[in-house]
């Protein structure tokens, strides 16, 4: 097991990357080693493979490669870590597996989303995952886009059974007070990542999140809002907070954040088209487009 399995390392930001893909929808690798290597340029301590980087979009042979490739690149630089969640404990467990044996530090894995398990259930299927690798697991509660929320009595049980092996992402709304409920639960002993793509980061800093997962296209300003959280500069903490809020609050489903994501990238010269897999829910139009460069040229202002 590497040494940086231990939770504490887990703190500071570490964005979701975007699957960049070529024209005819295949993986753009060459890309996606310039996202990786961008975003650790810009400060931050790891990088993600999980929903925003379409997995649910993608084939299990894909998502092999993509996990390798990710771990490949990023592992040089920092922690990386690898969505795992899928609708069997079979299939969770060979994709943390996977993802433990190219290098990924730890895994994090959504409950089963189209079979509405009960608490019994969701345990097994956590504790499965666990007790078939050695890396940490991230429990994530994505529930603010798929599935129903899950039980935080039976999430404190996992840390209880299996120490700071265990992390979280809770989703599910409210966000502030689920937070704090599972961090009383747990003497304050949960490991916590926010996950609202930062808008909920200076709340749930507040809360006593270790870390955030926002996305990657303003790695920049989450890494300089982060600082500022840490430090307590509440002056630079409401600059960047509230341009970045207003962009954020415009992404209100996966589609949204695909969409919004992939055009920063764009703008920003990481990547070379917007390409989405299909079918999508949302598509920026004008006005919107022009709104989320708008608030875009205000937030390097506030970052600058």
């Amino acid at each position: 097991m590497s040494l940086l399995s231990n939770s504490q390392s887990f703190t500071g930001v570490f964005p979701v990357f975007q699957t960049p893909f070529l024209e005819d929808e295949s993986i753009d690798f060459e890309t996606l080693d310039k996202e990786i290597s961008w975003l650790y340029d810009n400060g931050v301590q790891g990088i993600v493979m999980a929903m925003v980087s379409e997995v649910l979009r993608l084939s299990s042979e894909e998502r092999d490669s993509l996990t390798s490739n990710a771990c490949r690149l990023g592992s040089k630089r920092g922690l990386v870590i690898i969505s795992v969640g899928a609708e069997s404990s079979h299939t969770a467990v060979r994709y943390a597996k996977h993802a433990e044996s190219v290098g990924a530090n730890a895994v994090m894995a959504i409950p089963p989303t189209s079979t509405s398990a009960n608490d019994d259930e969701l345990l097994k299927y956590y504790e499965n995952l666990i007790r078939a690798i050695d890396i940490p697991v991230i429990v994530q509660d994505a529930s603010g886009y798929v599935g129903k929320p899950m039980s935080l009595t039976m999430q404190a049980l996992l840390l209880e059974k299996f120490g700071e092996r265990v992390m979280y992402k809770p989703e599910a709304t409210p966000i502030g007070p689920r937070l704090s409920a599972l961090r009383d639960l747990t003497n304050g002993q949960a490991h916590i990542f926010e996950g609202s793509g930062g808008i909920a980061l200076v709340d749930s800093h507040h809360r006593g999140a270790k870390a955030t997962m926002p996305g990657a296209d303003m790695c920049w300003a989450l890494v300089a809002l982060w600082q500022a959280l840490e430090k307590g500069d509440s002056a630079r903490i409401d600059a960047i907070n509230g341009p970045l809020t207003a962009m954020i609050s415009l992404q209100n489903s996966l589609d949204a954040f695909l969409a919004v994501e992939k055009h920063l990238l764009v703008r920003q010269h990481i990547f070379k088209n917007e390409i989405i897999r299909g079918p999508v829910s949302y598509s920026l139009d004008i006005e919107t487009r022009k709104e989320v460069d708008r608030l875009f040229e205000l937030l390097k202002f506030a970052v600058q």
